[in-house]
């Protein structure tokens, strides 16, 4: 059986994750910062909880090293961070999202990648977003580690490309999770207000595309930005 780790799994698209990938027969770890969340959610879907500091490349290492091989990475844990124009923007704040969003995925993929190319295969989706591509005004910090994590991907995925190793990334618009509680309600708004089909995404959804990405289906795919945003992509 194969395994899948899934970070920042304990709630929302992680969670929706992890519970899909169950579903289609691979073993799964939820891997999250809230170690309680962690364990209620993999009791739940009888998975295995395992709690990391992403921001952190020890802690990284060392749910590397407890999850043994792992054949799909999933960097899915992320934090919105404060709504601020630039000139107002913390500088403590603005180093904290980019060390979890960008620094978080680095590590993951750098603590995985050993393993998989010893064994010639592995499955990388990076979970980034629309305001990686358009950039949300009032999200400085965010936006610009979505991109970091988009040109991250790029690059992984051309260096492995011919070792058995496919990295794609999911951009999502606005999806139904908790991470809306942290923005403005005038920051979702006009998120959503740019969406054409004029609703937000669900966890589920995302969570599909990711389950192609993570399969042996998809061979021919990779350093590719998958849009997952109810028409709002435009490039």
């Amino acid at each position: 059986m194969k395994t899948a780790l899934i970070t920042g799994a304990a709630r929302g698209i992680g969670k929706a994750i992890a519970a899909r990938l169950l579903k289609d027969g691979f073993s799964v770890i939820v891997a999250d910062l809230d170690e309680a969340a962690a364990r209620e959610t993999a009791a739940a879907l009888r998975a295995v909880p395992i709690c990391v500091d992403v921001a952190d490349p020890e802690s990284v290492r060392a749910m590397v090293e407890k999850s043994g091989p792992v054949d799909v990475l999933v960097n899915n844990a992320g934090i919105a961070g404060k709504a601020a124009s630039i000139a107002e923007y913390p500088e403590e704040e603005w180093r904290r999202v980019l060390a979890v969003n960008l620094d978080g995925v680095f590590y993951c993929c750098k603590a995985v990648l050993p393993g998989m190319l010893e064994r010639g295969s592995g499955r990388i989706v990076n979970i980034a977003s629309i305001a990686g591509k358009e950039g949300n005004p009032y999200m400085p910090a965010y936006s610009a580690a979505k991109a970091g994590v988009i040109g991250l991907t790029k690059s992984l995925a051309k260096e492995v490309a011919t070792k058995g190793i496919l990295v794609n990334c999911v951009a999502p618009a606005v999806i139904h999770t908790e991470i809306l509680d942290q923005l403005t309600e005038e920051a979702v708004n006009y998120m959503v207000a740019k969406i054409p089909m004029g609703r937000v995404g669900q966890p589920e959804e995302v969570a599909a595309l990711v389950a192609w990405l993570a399969s042996e289906h998809c061979s021919f795919s990779t350093g590719a930005v998958f849009d997952i945003s109810g028409g709002r992509a435009t490039y």
